[in-house]
């Protein structure tokens, strides 16, 4: 008779069962493929698609195209090298607020949803941050007040969109009425001047010749692409954005993911109602008028897919630098703000129209070289 212990076999009745594989990053499930289709890390002007640095590529050329453009119909101020670094010096500072916006809007689109209260809740944090009771605090209390009402309007866009259930488009909108009305309420319709010296002078100040508000706008391009790319936040948001079901069965919470989008929305919106308080030394309901179809057509032009899933922050920041670089072209040459928003709009189709026909047969060429070639 053997002492050896038997080894368990696996019977009918009781099946063996395979081993345990160790967890996992449900993040990282979600986006695995995603990832996969790139190697190494990326470099610094790509987003999360191989294709990244090609579409960044393209954007730069047609800044280029359009610097040719203003130095053919204006050679003598382009002859100019201290008028050239000048009108480059407005041109960003043209951007600057409108780009704050655009990043948290490129977030929001990423994660497959759409905000059209931005500029409304400019308007609000605006205002709210410029009444008497506020600017009583100082400038810390103004500054304060702009971000807690713009995070505050942008959770409330979440809850109702993730928890609410209700179309973005919907709430957004429904967001717009009624944050346009609360600032219009606020400030009686009258026009709130700015006596905080510190605010005032962000706009006019400069450091080594470059305004601040272009450094403001550089702080929150770099703090947004590494949110996007370097960091658990930023994959779950694509994966969010590109299938939200496979993202909540890898475990990702897709609602509590997408509230935070909007409530990060909402901090760029407080963030740009300062910036632009300071740029005009005051704050009224009607101001940033239209500003979330200029952030959502630089996003566009930038590459974010309107469908979710794909994005890039220096692609969004070249979008609102190309309509920035156009409404300073049109400036120079004396034309009309008609024509120059007929080419905006033409400008959107056309990106549109780019990205639902995106040349697959060619894409997929070009992935069958690599294959080719690695082999």
């Amino acid at each position: 008779m053997s002492d050896a212990t038997p080894t368990p076999t696996a019977t009918p009745e009781r099946p063996q069962l395979p081993a345990q594989s160790p967890p996992v990053d449900p993040a990282e499930t979600a986006v695995a493929g995603h990832k996969a289709a790139s190697t190494g890390r990326l470099s610094w002007w790509q987003g999360d698609g191989g294709d990244g640095a090609k579409r960044n590529l393209g954007l730069i050329g047609v800044l280029v195209a359009l610097i040719v453009v203003g130095v053919v119909t204006k050679p003598d101020l382009y002859g100019d090298p201290s008028w050239v670094w000048n009108n480059i010096l407005a041109i960003l500072q043209l951007a600057s607020v409108v780009g704050v916006v655009t990043v948290g809007m490129t977030f929001v689109i990423i994660g497959g949803g759409i905000d059209l209260s931005v500029g409304a809740i400019v308007a609000l944090a605006g205002v709210w941050c410029t009444t008497v009771a506020t600017q009583s605090y100082g400038a810390a209390g103004m500054i304060f007040t702009a971000i807690v009402v713009g995070i505050c309007v942008g959770l409330v866009n979440g809850v109702l969109i993730s928890y609410g259930r209700l179309v973005p488009f919907i709430a957004t909108l429904a967001m717009l009425v009624a944050a346009r009305g609360l600032a219009a309420s606020i400030s009686n319709k009258q026009t709130q001047v700015s006596s905080s010296t510190f605010i005032n002078d962000i706009a006019a100040r400069k450091v080594l010749g470059i305004p601040i508000l272009v450094y403001i706008l550089g702080a929150v391009v770099l703090a947004g692409w590494i949110l996007l790319n370097r960091t658990t936040f930023g994959r779950r948001t694509i994966a969010v954005g590109g299938n939200p079901e496979a993202a909540r069965l890898a475990g990702i919470n897709v609602r509590r993911h997408t509230m935070l989008l909007y409530a990060l929305s909402g901090l760029c919106c407080g963030i740009a109602a300062i910036m632009l308080t300071s740029q005009a030394t005051s704050a009224q309901a009607a101001m940033a008028n239209l500003y979330e179809l200029d952030a959502i057509a630089a996003a566009i032009i930038g590459g974010t897919l309107l469908s979710g899933g794909r994005g890039t922050i220096v692609g969004s920041l070249l979008g609102v630098i190309i309509f920035a670089t156009i409404t300073n072209l049109f400036a120079i040459n004396g034309l009309s703000i008609e024509a120059q928003n007929m080419v905006k709009g033409g400008i959107i189709v056309a990106a549109v129209l780019v990205q639902q026909f995106q040349f697959k047969s060619f894409t997929r060429f070009l992935a069958r070289n690599r294959v080719t070639t690695a082999t």
